[in-house]
């Protein structure tokens, strides 16, 4: 690893992937979570606001799949000229629905653009054997399959405080699922979740390292107004950690992932306008030059304490 590239980013692995930059297609499928029911505006994890994980240039007007993927990719092509692309089921839980229903989704959605992969977000208690199956059998030599899987915290406790609705032990059967049908596994880590200190966050990294997955992704915690989270916050009940405390714990880290496993995100990615607290966190660009500048400051690079 280059001397200046002390973490392999998304960024660079797909350049080199591609031979350029490649774009995701952020789309909301329509889905909702087992933990909200089919009704989008019931209680979910304490963290989460009605709009989920929905992607900011999506906007927050519902439009029918075919319409995103048409007003997005017109966005990617004449701002950025892009010539690779990726369809992103990002939104909610994107394998809650009976198979049949997924695959119509899924083979429609694929026929409305030339992507070259395919990546679903979701949780561990909606990976059945057959939904695995299903997701495998649209792998190609030269065409991916990545499933992100939130995880968040490798602590019950804090599982079942913030009302995530699963425990470990469900999340690392859903991995070894997905793992034994051969599909790429992007983990998900908030960072500064209640009642958590940089110990236990720092067991949660260990253990996520330790299942050697193809990505991971980093959260700082935020916490939208609409938010169970955002009472407990207002009653005194928790703190927030600053962009300088998540710079910290990135690094710390990134120390502790295999050198291979690509870090997907530094940062959530909230629209403004739903950034209640904690305020302004750094921009993401801000963030990954502070990461790399902690991590040269320190003489150490990714995987070093793996």
């Amino acid at each position: 690893m280059k001397p200046e590239e002390p973490f392999l980013n998304y960024s660079r692995y797909l350049r080199e992937k591609y031979g350029q930059t490649a774009y995701r297609v952020s789309i909301d499928g329509g889905f909702s979570c087992p933990n909200r029911g089919k009704n989008r505006t019931l209680p979910g994890c304490s963290y989460c606001s009605s709009f989920g994980s929905r992607s900011a240039y999506i906007g927050e007007t519902e439009q029918g799949v075919g319409e995103q993927i048409e007003r997005n990719l017109k966005v990617l092509k004449s701002r950025y000229d892009a010539k690779v692309f990726m369809l992103y089921f990002q939104a909610y839980s994107s394998t809650w629905a009976p198979v049949e229903e997924l695959r119509k989704l899924y083979d429609e959605s694929l026929a409305l653009g030339d992507f070259r992969e395919l990546i679903v977000s979701t949780r561990p208690d909606c990976l059945s054997d057959a939904v695995c199956r299903l997701l495998a059998s649209y792998k190609r030599a030269d065409f991916d399959v990545w499933v992100e899987l939130g995880l968040q915290s490798a602590h019950d406790a804090t599982l079942k405080r913030i009302n995530r609705g699963h425990d470990r032990d469900q999340f690392e059967k859903a991995f070894y699922r997905l793992r034994s049908h051969g599909l790429k596994i992007a983990v998900h880590l908030i960072f500064g979740l209640p009642g958590e200190d940089r110990s236990m966050m720092m067991d949660s990294v260990r253990y996520v390292a330790s299942l050697k997955p193809e990505g991971v992704k980093f959260h700082n915690l935020h916490i939208p107004s609409d938010t169970p989270m955002f009472q407990e916050l207002e009653a005194g009940e928790m703190a927030i950690p600053s962009s300088a405390g998540h710079v910290r714990y990135l690094a710390d880290a990134v120390e502790r992932i295999p050198p291979e496993t690509v870090v997907m995100r530094l940062t959530t990615d909230t629209p403004h306008q739903r950034h209640v607290v904690p305020g302004a966190m750094l921009d993401k660009t801000i963030i990954y030059n502070r990461l790399r500048e902690e991590l040269l400051r320190r003489g150490t690079k990714q995987g070093v304490f793996f």
